[in-house]
């Protein structure tokens, strides 16, 4: 009896902090300087001949029942000089009850503004499933018209973004999605509401030429959406000898992060990270763990392994 009260609670706390935006609704990423097309379809990386592909799993707040998880996967690729095609997949999960698919499509096209300074400008499209299993959940005896019937909805997906950039430094803004979706519904006067707004987001880094072997990469992350403080991400990376990196991050009010990556051969590179939550849910979990992995294809022959310039972003 207590696992279904613990059950109810955490669900019944999900579906409310998605009622009328009042609350962060997209996944988190520690390592979101590695994921920027999920988040900015205008993401691009004048790089011709390489296919970029990559996947990050996140498992938030270990040791909770019904604890959100993410999985995600992302390739794209320039086709022309000044055109850039991607995907992106992404499942989020909540416990046994809530699952999302986003499946998307970007175009990007760049301008040159002169020798070092581009303006990516990018359209992001394509759909999204919704699977609620709520008709199977014990409410201690309580009938709320809103958990009766299971909901799966599909609905569609339009983001737009701008990103400005050059071989050391980006400056992004993107709403990865412009629609809204309401997956619950007013039912005999109750308010059963559930709707998704536009998230916002700014993002932003930069790579300091310590020496030769160490570079200094800091890194931002402002993500807004209406009804909700607005959640900051800063991160400061150290790359050493252009093949490990390590780093620590703040979200403000929220967790403490630290991540470390490592350039297997020049093509693949894996990392992880690690947050611990400072705010007062940080005493009933163990903590949220974020894998990453990093595939860089060379179509066309045209890479020269680690004489080329690393990926930074």
């Amino acid at each position: 009896m207590k696992n279904h009260i613990t059950k109810f609670l955490i669900f019944t706390g999900i579906i409310l902090i998605s009622f009328e935006g009042m609350s962060q609704q997209d996944p988190l990423y520690t390592q979101y300087m590695y994921n920027m097309s999920v988040l900015n379809p205008a993401y691009a990386t004048d790089d011709p001949g390489m296919l970029k592909m990559g996947g990050i799993y996140r498992s938030q707040w270990v040791g909770i029942d019904g604890a959100p998880s993410t999985a995600n996967f992302f390739a794209h690729t320039p086709v022309s000089e000044r055109v850039e095609l991607g995907i992106s997949i992404v499942h989020d999960e909540i416990g046994d009850w809530v699952k999302e698919n986003n499946i998307t499509a970007d175009f990007a096209y760049v301008l040159p503004l002169n020798e070092t300074n581009k303006l990516s400008l990018g359209i992001k499209g394509g759909l999204t499933t919704f699977d609620a299993n709520v008709s199977g959940l014990i409410l201690n005896q309580l009938d709320d018209p809103a958990f009766r019937e299971n909901i799966n909805e599909v609905f569609p997906v339009v983001g737009v973004g701008a990103y400005f950039f050059g071989e050391k430094y980006y400056v992004g803004l993107s709403a990865p999605n412009l629609l809204t979706s309401k997956h619950l519904e007013n039912e005999q006067g109750l308010i059963t509401l559930g709707e998704e707004n536009i998230h916002y987001f700014v993002t932003g880094g930069y790579v300091f030429d310590i020496n030769e072997d160490f570079k200094l990469k800091p890194a931002f992350m402002a993500r807004g959406v209406q009804g909700a403080p607005l959640s900051v991400d800063i991160t400061a990376n150290v790359l050493m000898f252009n093949r490990l990196e390590a780093g620590l991050g703040y979200r403000f009010g929220d967790a403490i992060t630290g991540l470390v990556n490592f350039a297997v051969t020049p093509q693949i590179k894996v990392g992880y990270a690690y947050d611990r939550t400072t705010s007062n849910l940080g005493d009933y979990n163990d903590g949220t763990h974020e894998f990453l992995v990093l595939f860089d294809l060379d179509l066309f022959g045209l890479s020269k392994g680690y004489d080329k310039s690393p990926r930074f972003f």
